[in-house]
């Protein structure tokens, strides 16, 4: 049975309120913020592949919306990378970028050298690195099409298994390894209360109250989307032009990030961020359950012995980071060992993981208003840009 792209869009949205559902009802899933489309999507895929095992006729989806969804999802993180926001974090978010670049390439060197020792394409060891780790699900599916072309067989599937294991196994070890650090040191919460630090909405204007005016805004923010994603199609194509394997959503986060920029300093556009926000969020959900009802889960029977294998190497990589640098790194106090704790959510997982990680910790012991400044900046937007470059570098020097 074929279904075509109204059909396949029905199914989409009925699996991904499934899996908003099941979340809820299931705790352990809630706990360790398991994304929703993940879950509905995992419905299809385990569907998809009882049927081929009893050999009844498979359901074909119309794939056509994922990479326009995918696209626009990156463009919503361009346009909330914001040099103004970079610098209201201070020197701590810089360092903590500049650590966390460093452990995706090696991230990306451990995989590399475990794949080869069990004889398998080096870049699998990639895509099982900061391709799915420090990117998560979403990074991982968008780069899948590129490592299947580049001899990856199955990206996709390992891509989104590597990511739900990294979802939670960040969630596991996050907060235990943070709340060694602050038992073992005496780590006490800053008495300063939270106070005038910038938001990562600064720029956000006013919620209009008129139903019109909200309807404008609606129009403006997909208009600003597709003008992003029409310039970045001309970025992205002079880049392709260069010889350089890059994803498809690289020339729309550049676009959207200077047009950001443009209008922190000049105030032209009026960028209306709570929209866009949860423009990325829809699209996201969307693309992430869609990717999902299409993976054949099949083929990560041959691969689940050095899957198993990388993914506990890459988790002693993160207990290792708390060991030296981050917590020295990051100043030695409480607000560092609550950083820490996030980047463990991050680093494995996703900036949800990082923030529950970080929540939990905070209910026991005090604020840290710092920590939830720096490491979201980073683990949301800034990684998502230096993270795609390390790929590109590996998939280009692999390929």
């Amino acid at each position: 049975m074929k279904l075509g792209l109204i059909e396949t869009a029905a199914v989409a949205s009925l699996l991904l309120l499934a899996g908003y559902a099941i979340r809820r009802i299931v705790t352990p899933l809630e706990r360790v913020n398991m994304p929703a489309p993940v879950i509905g999507g995992l419905i299809a895929a385990v569907g998809m592949l009882i049927a081929r095992l009893l050999e009844l006729p498979a359901v074909e989806f119309d794939t056509s919306p994922q990479q326009p969804l995918m696209i626009a999802f990156f463009t919503s993180l361009g346009f909330a990378a914001s040099v103004r926001l970079l610098r209201a974090g201070g020197l701590q978010v810089l360092v903590l970028l500049a650590l966390c670049s460093v452990f995706a390439v090696l991230q990306n060197l451990l995989g590399i050298g475990i794949a080869s020792a069990f004889g398998l394409n080096p870049l699998f060891g990639v895509i099982t690195g900061s391709v799915t780790l420090t990117g998560g699900p979403a990074t991982g599916l968008a780069f899948a099409p590129l490592f299947e072309e580049a001899g990856v067989a199955g990206a996709g599937t390992v891509a989104i298994t590597t990511a739900m294991a990294g979802i939670i196994l960040g969630s596991l070890v996050g907060a235990p390894l943070a709340t060694a650090l602050i038992e073992r040191h005496g780590l006490k919460t800053p008495t300063v209360a939270r106070s005038s630090s910038p938001s990562m909405s600064a720029a956000e204007h006013p919620e209009p109250r008129d139903e019109g005016a909200r309807v404008l805004m609606v129009l403006k923010t997909i208009a600003i989307f597709l003008i992003a994603m029409w310039l970045g199609s001309w970025i992205s194509a002079a880049i392709q032009r260069t010889g350089l394997t890059m994803p498809a959503y690289i020339g729309a986060m550049l676009a959207a990030s200077a047009l950001r920029n443009l209008d922190d300093v000049t105030g032209w556009l009026r960028l209306p961020h709570r929209y866009i926000d949860i423009a990325g969020a829809v699209t996201l959900s969307l693309f992430l359950v869609m990717a999902m009802m299409t993976l054949d889960l099949l083929k990560l029977s041959s691969l689940a012995g050095p899957l198993l294998v990388i993914v506990f190497a890459q988790l002693l990589l993160v207990m290792l980071a708390f060991v030296w640098p981050l917590y020295q790194w990051m100043g030695r106090d409480y607000e560092a060992a609550v950083i820490s704790g996030g980047f463990a959510g991050f680093m494995l997982g996703t900036t949800a993981n990082a923030m529950a990680v970080m929540r939990s910790l905070v209910e026991r012991y005090g604020p840290a208003p710092r920590a939830f400044l720096v490491a979201p900046l980073v683990g949301a937007f800034f990684m998502d840009f230096t993270n795609a470059l390390i790929i590109t570098l590996f998939l280009n020097l692999l390929a």
